[in-house]
């Protein structure tokens, strides 16, 4: 396991950043993100003169500059104008992250991370992909247990990924793991019986739910005839009780019909989001009123204790005991 800084985390599309500075929670300390003369930059969100969020100024010839007084600072964090001054400008400097680009995300990380981020598990295929962004009030854990979680889609999301049947499947769940990660592979279920499964899958062969450390939930939905949809969320902590996440949203790109289903995807897409993220602020909310209770873990919370586990940088327990259960889905 790499050390609690040395690995990459999606924190923005880079979309958003070429318009205007952009603010965010990184690892609870405000980060502003700009365009560079060197590329998509990083930096702690505060001038070191009087301390004004550098993320309300304005980018000049590559540069940021503070709105205050307007003190610039290159993309590394050095400060290279202070209007007024005659003379050398002092080595001012702010502190800075590292950041990687890569098929329109824009990944940070504190540390020195190996090698290229991780996006989704089709990389380099040809496939058609959309992203999309989130913020939920919860914690990383929770948000993670909750794209996972195959139980809640029969009333958070009834009517659009089950609950159009009263059908229901025995499905088999096999969960396994390795240093770092942890997957339910479920078979047995042919389809949902919801709205995105009628329009978008002519079968299911399999589902796999997968996570991956630092924060990444991943979904795939697998007919007979190969991918039929995929997930991936790279989620993050950005500040107490918010989870911040950028999605790839993923189909098979063999004609027009796979283009016209990832177009309805999307919008179907966000309204569970939007569902997801009414009942995890509701479940923050309420728990703050409870302080004393504690959640339970339900037999049917198949992945909890290892994603728990993942997170503390211990090996999941699905690593060494590999499990199968039977659920109704």
């Amino acid at each position: 396991m790499t050390s609690s800084r040395d690995y990459w985390q999606a924190a923005a599309l880079v979309k958003d950043v070429k318009r205007q500075p952009l603010r965010l929670e990184f690892g609870g300390e405000p980060v502003v993100v700009f365009e560079s003369g060197a590329g998509i930059a990083a930096l702690a969100d505060r001038c070191p003169h009087r301390l004004m969020e550098l993320s309300k100024g304005k980018v000049v010839g590559g540069e940021i500059e503070c709105p205050y007084h307007g003190w610039r600072f290159d993309g590394s964090g050095r400060c290279t104008a202070i209007p007024g001054h005659l003379g050398d400008v002092p080595g001012y400097r702010i502190p800075g992250l590292k950041t990687f680009v890569k098929d329109g995300v824009v990944f940070l990380s504190r540390g020195d991370p190996a090698g290229e981020p991780y996006l989704h598990p089709m990389e380099g295929k040809k496939v058609l992909m959309r992203l999309v962004r989130s913020s939920t009030r919860s914690t990383l854990i929770d948000t993670a247990e909750n794209i996972l979680d195959a139980t809640h889609t029969h009333f958070t999301h009834k009517g659009l990924l089950r609950g159009l049947s009263s059908k229901r499947h025995r499905v088999r769940v096999d969960i396994t793991g390795g240093p770092g990660w942890v997957e339910a592979v479920y078979t047995g279920e042919d389809r949902q019986h919801g709205l995105i499964s009628k329009l978008l899958e002519a079968g299911r062969v399999r589902t796999v739910g997968r996570y991956r450390f630092p924060g990444i939930a991943e979904l795939e939905y697998w007919g007979e005839n190969g991918l039929a949809l995929a997930t991936t969320f790279h989620l993050r902590q950005a500040a107490d009780g918010r989870v911040e996440g950028v999605g790839f949203l993923i189909g098979p790109h063999k004609g027009l019909l796979d283009r016209i289903k990832s177009w309805v995807f999307q919008p179907m897409f966000r309204i569970a989001l939007e569902q997801d993220r009414r009942v995890l602020t509701s479940s923050l909310e309420n728990a703050a009123r409870f302080p004393d209770a504690k959640p339970l873990i339900g037999p049917l919370d198949y992945l909890r204790r290892d994603i728990e586990a993942i997170e503390k940088g211990e090996l999941p327990g699905a690593a060494q005991s590999p499990r199968t259960a039977y659920i109704e889905l």
